[in-house]
């Protein structure tokens, strides 16, 4: 393990899907990375390559004391609550974790003039666009208190950059998928609710089905069509915007996408091929707010970060997710 105090990053929600892929790309990096998560979602096996934390990002309190033993360069902010239809069941929650956990954070780094932050976020906070392909200067209007709650984290940064000279990255991503590489970490969920995961899990017998919501959308095959991005190639994406902001090159708000979607029928297609051919799947009709489709115009953050994802293709991304579930049934 490296000298905590060289190069530290906090990583808040490091226990978690992105944060614990990021945690092992920091660390190839040659930073320490230091998980502070409550584990409410996250998974303690998840945080290999630095020191583990249990606390709540709530607690300015133990956040100011860690900072002030760890000293850190930067916070690196995923630990938010993520399930969209939970925040329409229960706001409370969301906004106490997501907002005020945000708040708190914030903070801390104020206190302890914490300069760079990189932070989570997400294409939720564009709505429902009336664009091909989305950039990020379009409207923002979340239909849904999980967005809402992620728009808010956004605009408290940028007025905390504004007031007390904070440098920011603001990542907003598409779909995540897949999983490492190495299988030494992937979805962490204990309920998930996205398609790739969902996919694997009705291929491991651990569900019947996966259904199809809505094939009459004015796409080529009728399904929904959305921009995926391999979890490796964000974790790469999360480094090189940390690198950016560290060498004062300036505060960034960026869509992580590939600029190309698939349908759900495709996705759906490529694990048949990859799990198993009898996949089964049934259609039903459309979820309210679900856009027909949802792409990135991912085109600013290869230009300022130099960045192009290496394995977002389909394949990879099924093939990764088949492993990591796989490695998991043979661990039971």
């Amino acid at each position: 393990m490296p000298d905590k105090n060289k190069k530290v990053i906090f990583v808040t929600g490091g226990a978690g899907y992105i944060g614990s892929h990021v945690c092992k790309a920091l660390f190839r990096k040659g930073y320490t990375p230091v998980t502070i998560d409550n584990l409410c979602s996250g998974n303690k096996e998840a945080v290999q390559w630095g020191p583990l934390e249990e606390g709540d990002i709530r607690d300015t309190e133990k956040l100011c004391a860690l900072i002030e033993e760890y000293k850190p360069m930067a916070i690196m902010h995923f630990a938010a609550l993520i399930q969209v239809g939970d925040s329409v069941t229960n706001p409370s929650d969301f906004y106490s974790n997501n907002v005020t956990g945000s708040y708190s954070l914030l903070e801390a780094a104020r206190q302890n003039n914490i300069k760079n932050v990189v932070f989570s976020s997400t294409a939720a906070v564009y709505g429902m666009p009336d664009v091909d392909f989305l950039s990020e200067d379009r409207p923002l209007n979340p239909i849904n208190p999980y967005g809402q709650t992620k728009l808010a984290m956004e605009n408290m940064i940028r007025d905390y950059a504004h007031a007390y000279g904070l440098d920011y990255a603001i990542l907003r991503y598409f779909n995540a998928a897949g999983a490492d590489a190495d299988c030494e970490t992937g979805t962490a969920y204990p309920r998930d609710t996205h398609l790739v995961p969902l996919l694997m899990q009705v291929a491991a017998g651990q569900r019947d089905e996966i259904h199809i919501y809505g094939t009459d959308y004015d796409t080529p095959d009728g399904t929904a069509i959305r921009d995926y991005v391999h979890v490796t190639d964000l974790a790469d994406a999360h480094v090189k915007a940390l690198e950016h902001i560290i060498a004062d090159k300036g505060s960034l708000t960026l869509n992580l996408g590939t600029n190309h979607g698939y349908s759900v029928r495709e996705v759906v297609d490529f694990a048949r091929r990859f799990t198993d051919p009898a996949l089964a799947a049934v259609e039903t009709p459309r979820r309210e707010g679900d856009p027909a489709k949802l792409v990135a115009n991912a085109s600013a953050a290869q230009e300022l970060l130099n960045w192009k994802p290496q394995c977002s293709d389909m394949e990879t991304i099924i093939k990764t997710a088949w492993a990591w579930k796989q490695k998991q049934l043979a661990a039971r």
